[in-house]
């Protein structure tokens, strides 16, 4: 597995693109929910204080004024704990922006179980399902700072709604300066295989990309796919590499339901006749804690050496994740699945 060096949060990179381009369009706008800290948007705050508004802790009240803003020509871009942008001010995003196609972006900090010890309460297990469930709003999440920079520079120039989410910690580098390859709405292929395809989005591409490597050291040739862009979904990417492998395995830091593994589920079953697992947060309320002993508090298990049991559900019976995903959980899953097939 490759080191993490990187020290820069996703959060950071999408300050510097806007930091970047106010200085030339005085139309865009930030607005927080006193959450210009956890967004790492106080730098933008002390720059532009004509192009920020505080809105205190008023998720609502956000939303409905940042698609105001964008009625009277403002470019807004609206910060706040994705947890709470997602539920709290669900019927404002769902009217106020996606209805009335209204340009606001709507930027989810610290996702999925990026608070740990907050717990559940701070914990957005929902928000994909609930965002992507809106007609009219397109739903991302970048994978790295490389890949975060290239979506917001995009944003930039398009009039739809969208929302982000991205996560509170910097994320080990999956791209570099000069290889970012990056199509609107079009996943990334990052490696083709011919055993199991691994489908993840945003923190834990990462993890897929680590698993890959541990399987491939064990034998199995895994594709492996940053699906950054849950909606709209890259149907045809899920397709072809569902066809040309014998597994598909799902990974993200989302509820079970709802998510991007009900979508590529629902792809698969319509297109192509192959066996889906979702690796993803249990349905029940997460253990809270760090976020790094979440991350990798996990059965001993899971990284066993001894060669699996071939029925995958039996073989979880005991085990239940109560974590985000890890490289373990995909590396494990795959070769269980895997073992069970050449048996």
């Amino acid at each position: 597995m490759t080191a993490d060096k990187n020290t820069v949060a996703n959060r950071k990179v999408i300050c510097d693109v806007l930091l970047e381009h106010a200085k030339m369009d005085k139309q865009i706008t930030v607005l927080c929910s006193d959450s210009r800290g956890s967004a790492s948007m106080t730098p933008f705050a002390d720059a532009y204080p004509d192009q920020f508004v505080e809105m205190g802790i008023a998720e609502q009240d956000l939303v409905s004024v940042a698609a105001g803003m964008a009625h009277c020509g403002k470019k807004p871009y609206a910060f706040s704990p994705a947890c709470f942008l997602s539920t709290r001010s669900y019927e404002q995003c769902k009217i106020d922006v996606a209805y009335s196609h209204t340009n606001v972006k709507l930027i989810g900090i610290s996702g999925g179980i990026s608070y740990g010890a907050l717990g559940m309460s701070h914990h957005s297990a929902q928000d994909i399902a609930a965002m992507s469930a809106i007609p009219g709003m397109r739903v991302y999440l970048p994978s790295d700072r490389f890949q975060t920079k290239k979506l917001m520079e995009h944003l930039l120039q398009d009039k739809e709604p969208a929302y982000v989410r991205v996560g509170r910690n910097p994320v080990g580098d999956i791209y570099d300066e000069k290889n970012c390859p990056f199509t609107m709405d079009q996943a990334v292929i990052l490696q083709e295989g011919s055993d199991v395809t691994l489908i993840a989005c945003g923190e834990m591409v990462k993890k897929a990309v680590d698993a890959a490597e541990i399987l491939a050291k064990e034998g199995i040739s895994a594709s492996v796919i940053d699906m950054y862009c849950v909606k709209p979904l890259d149907k045809k990417a899920v397709v072809e590499a569902a066809q040309n492998t014998k597994l598909v395995v799902t990974v993200e830091e989302h509820a079970p339901f709802g998510g991007l593994g009900s979508m590529v589920s629902q792809v698969v079953a319509a297109e192509c006749s192959k066996k889906v697992i979702n690796i993803a947060l249990p349905d029940a309320p997460v253990i809270t804690g760090t976020r790094k002993s979440s991350s990798t508090s996990i059965p001993a298990i899971l990284w066993s050496k001894e060669p699996p049991a071939r029925n995958l559900p039996s073989a979880l019976a005991g085990h239940g994740r109560t974590h985000a995903p890890t490289v373990a959980d995909a590396w494990w899953t795959c070769w269980c699945w895997m073992a069970g097939m050449s048996g």
